[in-house]
């Protein structure tokens, strides 16, 4: 019997081995396509994915304050950086996954998976090339332990779609757009092609993820008749813990539907420029 979308997600969820799980979710992602190409797309169909992803039982997951903290300029400082991005991409798989199982009862377009399905796929595939990155190295994924919060703003969130939205492409993955250039510097001046290569990569795809959450947030507001902006304040002050925190990478943002207003207000000056 053919898996539905949902369950499909859940499947990725449910596995905990890394390069498995994002070989599952490539594979997914590539018969949701081929189905969607041939004109017989896969029925979105609800599941009942886990509040938590299963997760490899290392990394050791440790509270944000005491994850040993690295000097980037030095080699284990750069292997450490590539460490935390790989669990940054472990997480994004599982999140993109988790939206389509989670809230597949919401009526939505289909264009809606299309891109979530489409960014899970680009997630796993930055993973995947960051762990290549790190075994280059002599390391990989699970050799350092890693940042234990990863996943909060998917609990908080869990039954808030809106929420989700706001949160997570447009908060989160927004802030990969304004700190990835500064990572990419660091290994470019370390002569190390192939990471900056991974990142580069991952930079411009990124894009694509927070617009895709800005487009469908805009289109939810619609729905409901409700002002974007005002709805995003309220909903990032209640679920993300703390001030938004300058610099930011404004031309990335606005590629990706994100204008100013919506950001600067929220840091902990609260004006449009960072005096």
């Amino acid at each position: 019997m053919t898996q539905t979308l949902a369950e499909m997600a859940t499947e990725v969820l449910t596995c905990g081995e890394g390069r498995e799980k994002t070989e599952i979710s490539k594979r997914h992602a590539e018969a949701w396509f081929a189905a969607r190409k041939a004109g017989t797309p896969i029925p979105v169909g609800t599941a009942n994915p886990p509040l938590r992803p299963s997760r490899p039982a290392k990394p050791e997951l440790l509270d944000p304050r005491d994850v040993p903290r690295r000097r980037p300029g030095s080699p284990q400082g750069r292997i450490a950086l590539l460490h935390a991005v790989a669990h940054i991409e472990l997480n994004a798989v599982d999140l993109h996954w988790d939206i389509i199982a989670r809230f597949g009862h919401i009526p939505m377009p289909i264009g809606f998976y299309d891109d979530w399905v489409k960014s899970a796929a680009e997630e796993s595939k930055h993973f995947n090339l960051i762990c290549d990155c790190l075994e280059a190295l002599g390391s990989f994924y699970g050799d350092l332990p890693a940042h234990a919060g990863m996943w909060k703003a998917a609990e908080d969130t869990a039954e808030d779609f809106m929420g989700r939205l706001a949160v997570v492409p447009m908060v989160l993955e927004a802030r990969g757009l304004d700190v990835t250039p500064g990572m990419i510097e660091i290994f470019r001046k370390a002569k190390a092609d192939d990471a900056v290569a991974a990142l580069e990569v991952i930079y411009s795809e990124e894009v694509g993820h927070v617009a895709f959450g800005s487009k469908w947030f805009h289109f939810m507001c619609g729905r409901e008749n409700l002002d974007p902006k005002d709805v995003f304040h309220d909903l990032v002050r209640r679920y993300f813990h703390g001030a938004l925190k300058p610099p930011f990478n404004e031309e990335k943002r606005a590629e990706a539907g994100i204008p100013p207003d919506f950001y600067w207000p929220l840091t902990e000056t609260g004006s449009v420029t960072d005096d």
